[in-house]
């Protein structure tokens, strides 16, 4: 299909210039290559900045030191961050080993990063250890292949944790759909693995036949959703199959599109949304319907405006009915009626839970997702010494923590002394620290306006200590801290959100719920830690003293007044009172 389809509606603008830099990049190289041997700097140079993303990494420099070097007129100290492509999050133990071993040797921090999206980050590689880091994951039978870029990224699955065969469906599920819509060049294999030039693109044999030669307009997210679990916020992704399953069997996906939490300061043409039913698809039609949902939006998404090209955005142009029929079109199956389901929550079940192979699963709680050996808790030594003995499989979850999945139950005791020798499992660590997250933010991330990461230890303790004043210290409410708009932190589906704004300052929303379906409201913006726990005293105190049963905080929120409900995003997320209830 043409994306001049006038059924697109699309904007008679120029198109944005990562659309050049991709049209002429000869899908993906550009000269990624050759400026690998440029030592005169660390960083990438004039499209390759943006090439790179494709492959799995951001150049980024430490924020930290930055106005140091100026002084020093030295340029920024680059280096890259790399994200590994990890379907469902899952590793072996073996290839743990490998990668806590590339941590310590080859990074600037020693650390490994766990991210909300199910995988693991690097941070600080600098220029001459990035293609050897390709190579050793390589080795490990790990790759970073479209986990950054405007294309599809690392696809999510429910596994908190995994206690059934249906969610080993479902991780197979979601494997299959990750394969299916990678990028076909064999760009990656070229640059960081020496492989063989396959085919150029002159000559027409190498194709793209679902991202196309100008791959997608923006970044695009996956799940797959093992219901009444939202461990993966639904409502955060592009695209999202929730499993039905018949007597314990998985038969087929609801389909859910257009969910996605970044926004820009101030430009009311940006905003959060929920995601949208499309319908249902029985199992052998899962992968054409993933397929066609990713051509529609690389045909329909905008190429123009790039803070306008999300699918959530085409939706809300084109109506969710047009876009319903062309995916069917291009699937070539009509969407069943939406089967009914429900979501819950969305935390993690920390401690051991039993599955119906009786198998155990250890969920770790890891506070900001961040494995490093600190004074009394070394964590990351601790990770290493389960994956020496660990028989089963980790899986990291969307809230930044890992489960040790399939340990025998004569292992349980051997795996929880070391967990517990290295400060990976703790009984002072609250419901409501569990329930906290927060994005990397300082000193790393280009785009960082406010801490987070670094942040949100001390402004949870000072929550914690507010909850117990109340009577609530037993309670959790869904606190999440962003460093920035661009959502990474998932804040705006928390019933507490903190959005970066300045350093030292924060935009505070507040009506999530904790099943992950409701958008938060802007309360209060540009105001400091300090003031906001001011605010978060008397609304503790309030729901503590007022609340229904089992009301959770965000509901409270809503019924109390203290802000009306995001009802529809587009509408009413700027400006509440165009909320129709």
């Amino acid at each position: 299909m043409s994306i001049k389809d006038p059924r697109a509606k699309l904007p008679d603008a120029p198109l944005a210039d990562n659309e050049r830099l991709k049209g002429e990049s000869n899908l993906l190289r550009g000269t990624i290559k050759e400026d690998l041997a440029d030592e005169l700097t660390g960083g990438f140079n004039g499209d390759n900045f943006q090439l790179i993303r494709f492959h799995g990494m951001y150049e980024q420099d430490d924020r930290d030191i930055r106005a140091e070097r100026v002084e020093q007129k030295l340029e920024p100290l680059k280096n890259v961050m790399l994200r590994c492509r990890l379907p469902g999050g899952i590793i072996q133990p073996q290839q743990w080993l490998g990668i806590d071993e590339f941590a310590a040797e080859h990074t600037s921090y020693g650390s490994i990063r766990l991210t909300n999206r199910q995988t693991f980050q690097f941070h600080g590689v600098l220029k001459q250890d990035i293609k050897p880091m390709h190579q050793w994951l390589n080795k490990l039978g790990l790759d970073s292949i479209a986990t950054a870029g405007d294309v599809n990224r690392n696809v999510l699955c429910t596994s908190n944790p995994v206690e059934s065969a249906l969610h080993q469906e479902a991780y197979e599920w979601a494997k299959k759909i990750s394969e299916h819509l990678l990028p076909r060049t064999r760009a990656y294999a070229e640059i960081w693995l020496d492989g063989e030039k396959f085919a150029s693109t002159e000559d027409g044999l190498e194709q793209e036949p679902v991202l196309g030669t100008n791959y997608l307009p923006r970044k695009f997210k996956t799940t797959v959703v093992v219901p009444p679990l939202n461990d993966v916020d639904v409502h955060a992704n592009d695209l999202n199959f929730i499993a039905i399953a018949e007597n314990g069997k998985l038969v087929g996906f609801n389909v859910l599109v257009g969910g996605g939490l970044s926004m820009e300061h101030g430009n009311t043409k940006t905003y959060p949304n929920t995601a949208r039913d499309l319908g249902y698809v029985a199992l052998e039609h899962t992968l054409a319907a993933a397929a066609a949902v990713v051509s529609t939006q690389r045909d329909w998404g905008n190429r123009s405006d790039r803070k306008n090209a999300k699918t959530r955005y085409t939706l809300e142009r084109v109506g969710v009915d047009v876009f319903r029929e062309e995916v069917e079109n291009r699937m070539g199956v009509t969407f069943e009626t939406t089967r009914p389901y429900e979501l819950t929550e969305r935390g993690d079940r920390i401690g051991w839970v039993e599955g119906e192979d009786k198998k155990w699963h250890l969920t770790l709680f890891i506070e900001n997702g961040r494995l490093l050996d600190y004074p009394g808790k070394p964590l990351k030594t601790g990770m290493r010494e389960i994956a020496k003995i660990h028989q089963g499989d980790f899986r990291l979850t969307a809230n930044q923590n890992l489960i040790v999945a399939g340990v025998a139950k004569k292992d349980k005791a051997k795996i929880e002394k070391i967990a517990r020798d290295h400060g990976l499992m703790s009984d002072e660590v609250t419901r409501q620290r569990e329930a906290s997250m927060a994005c990397v933010s300082y000193p790393t991330c280009p785009l960082a306006m406010a801490e987070a990461e670094r942040f949100l230890p001390d402004f949870t303790t000072a929550v914690e200590q507010i909850m117990a004043k109340h009577g609530v210290a037993d309670e959790a409410i869904v606190l999440r801290i962003t460093g920035c708009p661009n959502g990474c932190g998932r804040a705006m589906l928390a019933e507490i959100g903190l959005v970066g704004k300045a350093v030292g300052r924060y935009n505070l929303h507040v009506g999530g719920n904790k099943a992950g379906t409701r958008i938060p409201r802007l309360f209060k913006e540009n105001i400091t830690p300090d003031e906001i726990l001011l605010i978060l005293e008397t609304w503790i105190g309030a729901w503590a003293a007022q609340r229904e049963e089992d009301e959770c905080f965000g509901d409270f929120a809503i019924r109390s007044g203290i802000v009306k409900p995001v009802v529809n995003a587009p509408v009413d997320f700027w400006d509440e009172s165009k909320v129709v209830i």
